[in-house]
């Protein structure tokens, strides 16, 4: 009875320390997975006065901007983010604040490009969209 009662124990033993392996194995893995892949939660940071430089410098490559355009594309991007600034401050604002803002951006800089330009900037913004989320329901 007592080699019947060691195997009992044993097996007891076993079940209890596979369970517990299992367990923190679970653990283990949930905290790997706890953040989600991308890293940035949230809108992205509004760009400062040296990025949206760069922006417009490549935005004036790509539409082939004279100097007045430029000029006046710089002040649309500056004024625009600065919208931006104030819309994000106390908070993450609706999607409709966002939208409208950026078609108020979209139909401002419109008004300084010509009709070849416009059809470039539109190809240019949806080419640099931002990534939002996982694939959408047409991907």
């Amino acid at each position: 009875m007592r080699t019947e009662s060691k195997k009992q124990m044993r097996q007891f033993l076993f079940i209890n320390m596979s369970i517990l392996i299992f367990l923190i194995a679970l653990s283990a893995f949930n905290v790997v997975n706890a953040q989600p892949p991308g890293g940035q939660q949230g809108p992205p940071s509004v760009p400062n006065a040296k990025q949206i430089k760069k922006m417009v410098t490549e935005v004036s490559k790509e539409l082939s901007l004279n100097e007045e355009q430029e000029t006046q594309v710089s002040k649309l991007y500056v004024a625009h983010f600065d919208e931006v600034k104030k819309a994000t401050s106390s908070g993450r604002p609706e999607k409709s604040t966002m939208d409208a803002l950026e078609t108020k951006f979209t139909k401002d800089v419109n008004k300084v490009l010509t009709t070849d330009q416009q059809k470039l900037f539109a190809a240019y913004q949806k080419k640099n969209q931002p990534k939002r989320g996982g694939p959408g329901p047409n991907s």
